[in-house]
């Protein structure tokens, strides 16, 4: 399983914002923080938003918050919106020309992984992966031009 790097931008935004809980961070600001395009970060903010994981505030004083706690956002439900394509293999697709798919066992063995990857992530919500000591390095943090 290969997470894109669009899904690897929005969980480090939901990092973010649930770290700065009580202040409404920017995307400029977050794509310095990171070193990521900005115009690429306002894509992965845009479909955070769409998916009820973010809250943009617009206008003066504006900027991002976490929609919901950090501790209702499972890690499992970001990447099954995020995520275009989670086709493991052509079989799992309509378009599959593999000859084998009707008979394939294999199949059913990644399919099974799939969920199993899924369910994992599932279990875990995301103010379960920032630490203390990680919200305090997020503040502090700043990149040396």
């Amino acid at each position: 399983m290969h997470i894109t790097q669009h899904t690897d931008y929005a969980l480090r935004v939901l990092i973010f914002l649930a770290s700065n809980e009580h202040r409404l961070p920017t995307i400029q600001e977050i794509s310095e923080r990171f070193e990521v395009s900005r115009s690429h970060l306002m894509k992965v903010v845009n479909q955070l938003i769409r998916n009820g994981f973010v809250e943009g505030i617009r206008g003066k004083g504006g900027g991002l918050r976490l929609a919901r706690p950090a501790s209702e956002i499972l890690i499992g439900d970001v990447v099954r919106k995020m995520e275009t394509d989670l086709v493991l293999v052509e079989c799992f697709s309509d378009e599959s020309r593999c000859l084998l798919t009707p008979n394939c066992k294999l199949k059913g063995v990644f399919a099974d992984a799939l969920k199993a990857f899924l369910a994992s992530l599932d279990k875990v919500a995301l103010s379960q992966v920032l630490t203390p000591s990680q919200r305090q390095l997020l503040h502090v943090l700043t990149r040396v031009a």
